[in-house]
């Protein structure tokens, strides 16, 4: 494939998946985003909105064929999450309070489709700078949590 049509392609793509996040969050722009797909049993393909301040994430699920919005996204903050865990190199677990669980992968180059005119079209979504954005942030997720649950036992131990 011609590496100008490629990247014409993969602007398509994310043009179309940043609607579908911006169809369901007002405040979009002040959100990164990346795509993800869904893992062990969670299925399916989302976009991934975070930003540090406030300190959230937003899993908005997608269609795969026509990267629409699938459901009203879910944000994931500091007073909902149950746990947070990265399961593999590019593999992380969401837990909320509510006892819904998000498990996705995030690959900095992933194999999408769009369907154009009844054609099928391979695109290779070019998201490498937003993977090591979210890894950075998921690891300051953590470790914020880290420290929270830290200085509550601490709390408790003096009591």
């Amino acid at each position: 494939m011609d590496p100008r049509q490629n990247e014409e392609l993969d602007a398509l793509l994310k043009d179309r998946l940043h609607e579908a996040f911006d169809s369901q969050i007002p405040n979009f722009g002040g959100y990164n985003l990346v795509y993800a797909s869904g893992d062990s049993g969670a299925g399916g393909s989302f976009v991934l909105g975070f930003r540090a301040q406030p300190l959230e994430l937003i899993v908005a699920p997608v269609d795969p064929r026509t990267h629409t919005a699938l459901e009203p996204a879910t944000s994931i903050d500091l007073t909902n999450v149950s746990h947070l865990a990265q399961l593999r190199e590019a593999g992380y677990e969401f837990g909320l309070s509510t006892g819904r669980v998000f498990r996705f992968d995030v690959a900095p180059t992933p194999t999408l489709y769009l369907h154009e005119d009844g054609e099928k079209i391979q695109v290779q979504l070019r998201q490498e700078n937003d993977c090591r954005e979210l890894h950075a942030f998921l690891e300051g997720f953590m470790d914020h949590l880290d420290s929270i649950v830290e200085a509550a036992a601490a709390a408790d131990s003096a009591q």
